[in-house]
């Protein structure tokens, strides 16, 4: 009886360094319903039912971020606000030349061209 009773009250005292420990590390965010300091004081007056309390409503839940997809370039609003337009100073002269030849391509086309 004397071992089961020994056994007994190394478990109670594991546990009750076990929800301590954990009350003490968990970070800020994660504790609920009462300040650390509270649960604390819980855990070591009320052994075990405050390290059982703390398990069931002192400790949070871990948030797992959802894994982002993976998307295109051209679809991230955070990649597209760090593009700027590049401004070439001779763009001006290359649209007139591009214009130009154009038009004296038409000019051959329609001289070469039979009317009907």
């Amino acid at each position: 009886m004397a071992r089961l009773l020994l056994a007994l009250i190394i478990v109670v005292v594991a546990f009750t360094v076990y929800a301590l420990v954990d009350c003490l590390m968990l970070p800020k965010s994660r504790v609920k319903a009462l300040p650390r300091v509270a649960w604390v004081f819980i855990i070591l007056l009320f052994t075990p039912i405050g390290g059982v309390l703390w398990l069931l409503f002192g400790r949070g839940r871990r948030v797992t971020a959802q894994p982002r997809r993976a998307m295109g370039p051209d679809d991230d609003p955070d990649f597209l606000g760090t593009i700027r337009p590049i401004h070439d100073p001779n763009e001006d002269e290359r649209i007139r030349e591009l214009e130009k030849r154009l038009a004296e391509t038409d000019d051959e086309q329609d001289n070469g061209r039979t009317d009907r």
